[in-house]
């Protein structure tokens, strides 16, 4: 398997997740958490689309779907326009609501849609480009999707789990 199919699939796999999570859930479902300081299924749903998007769309040099496609305008979201979720509060968490889950699912789709754009053209040899100098050691292209892949996986696992238990509460 080639350096772009296992990038494609493993991006793949976010995607069901996140259908699997959301979808035929109400918008009280949606934004439900298990506790005054959780994340709802709706926040992790953003927030991982939101950091696939910044992330890729740094590594590649282009527009975030986010902007380019109008999607920071359809949410209506009251944080900065370039806000992926790190550091948000408990307050910030229930700020987002959507009203159903095709919101989340057509986000996450257009985000997964330009990835798979990117990863497709990519080789072995790309992955050793440093991609960010911030770090000691800096950081490559390769580990930088692999964190992305990581971070998207873990947060669509805890939003399948809040589901199953909204699903269980009735």
């Amino acid at each position: 398997m080639d350096v772009a199919a296992l990038l494609t699939d493993a991006f793949s796999r976010i995607g069901e997740e996140v259908h699997g999570a959301v979808d035929g859930l109400s918008a009280e479902q949606l934004a439900h958490r298990v506790d005054a300081e959780a994340n709802s299924i709706a926040w992790l749903v953003w927030h991982l689309s939101r950091v696939q998007d910044d992330h890729v769309a740094g590594v590649a040099g282009s527009e975030q779907v986010w902007t380019a496609q109008g999607w920071a305008d359809r949410f209506g979201l009251p944080f900065e326009v370039g806000s992926i979720g790190y550091g948000h509060s408990a307050a910030d968490v229930a700020k987002v609501r959507v009203d159903s889950p095709d919101l989340l699912t057509g986000y996450y789709d257009a985000v997964a849609a330009r990835t798979r754009e990117y990863v497709a053209g990519l080789t072995e040899a790309d992955l050793d480009r440093v991609v960010d100098e911030n770090w000691d050691p800096p950081v490559t292209l390769g580990v930088r999707l692999i964190s992305v892949i990581d971070d998207c996986a873990q947060h669509a696992g805890q939003a399948a789990f809040v589901r199953g238990i909204v699903l269980r509460r009735g």
